[in-house]
């Protein structure tokens, strides 16, 4: 099948209680290691590309890539744009074979949100593609995102975002964070599950987003600080509170952070232990094993949706 939307996925994971993964893609390793992951466990997937990682890898690169993926798997995939800075950006996006966009204008005033919003959708609709907006702001930095504190989503303006822009899913901030650093040593993470329920209550059967939402698998932590990292004091989301929000209303739930994570331990332990190899399919191959075996954990842990493709 060809590259799909987001529409159907979500319907079908609204009503089955469970979550897709949006895992962020920057080159041929990653994507093989998601796919693969999905192939196994028969899981539909969201493949997600920012700002950053189309200046690194180049789009048609990327597109090519993720529409190989498709051609050698046959599972429901759509192509995403994660934290769409501005319509150009988005336009170029859906234009070049994106099946999905999100622009992100949560930084804007929300007049401005809700006009940046309505533009990119407007667009973006004409061609068959869907659209998923924000209305809050999550702490943290990751590749393009840098941003110094929470800005909880306003359940009381959902509503008016939704209706006024159409958007088909609605990013919101109830607590998680960009980055592997979310939380200060000795912080308890905590989830705004009542910014959530009032949200849903106001959006019956609309998908939510959560961004922000790795967890720092500990496993990955202690590797990659065994072999010369200095990664002791990330703090991630617990993967029972992310599961609690795929139950509900949260369709779409992105990882990135641990994703890199996985790759990088596989190949500090790798180098490390083969310090005369300079192959680098030698140390590539583990990295892609590594995020397989991540993403596997996520579908089955926290997403729910094996077997849902």
């Amino acid at each position: 099948m060809p590259l799909v939307t987001t529409r159907k996925m979500f319907a079908d994971a609204y009503a089955g209680g469970y979550a897709i993964g949006a895992f962020n893609v920057n080159n041929m390793e990653i994507i093989q290691g998601i796919v693969q992951a999905g192939q196994k466990l028969n899981a539909p997937l969201i493949l997600q590309v920012s700002k950053g990682a189309r200046a690194y890898a180049n789009h048609t690169y990327l597109v090519k890539l993720v529409e190989a993926a498709e051609a050698t798997t046959g599972l429901p995939i759509a192509l995403h744009l994660d934290h769409g800075p501005d319509f150009e950006t988005c336009k170029s996006c859906i234009d070049g074979g994106f099946t999905s966009v999100m622009i992100d204008g949560s930084h804007h005033p929300y007049e401005t949100n809700v006009e940046l919003t309505k533009k990119v959708v407007d667009y973006a609709h004409s061609k068959g593609v869907t659209v998923e907006g924000e209305l809050g702001q999550l702490a943290g930095v990751e590749d393009d995102v840098n941003v110094s504190e929470h800005s909880y989503t306003q359940p009381d303006q959902v509503e008016d975002f939704v209706g006024r822009t159409g958007v088909d899913s609605l990013a919101i901030a109830i607590g998680t964070s960009h980055g592997a650093f979310k939380f200060k040593p000795g912080q308890k993470p905590q989830l705004r599950f009542d910014i959530l329920a009032e949200v849903s209550r106001r959006l019956p059967e609309f998908p939510i987003v959560l961004h922000g939402a790795s967890s720092v698998v500990p496993e990955f932590v202690a590797e990659i600080n065994q072999y010369g990292g200095a990664m002791d004091d990330a703090i991630g989301i617990p993967e029972e509170m992310l599961r609690e929000a795929a139950k509900s209303a949260v369709c779409k739930i992105n990882i990135d952070s641990d994703l890199r994570l996985a790759m990088t331990a596989a190949i500090r332990k790798y180098m490390a232990l083969n310090p005369s190899h300079f192959d680098p399919r030698q140390y590539l191959a583990p990295a892609r094993d590594a995020i397989q075996k991540m993403v596997e954990h996520k579908i089955e842990t926290v997403l729910g949706c094996a077997g849902k493709a």
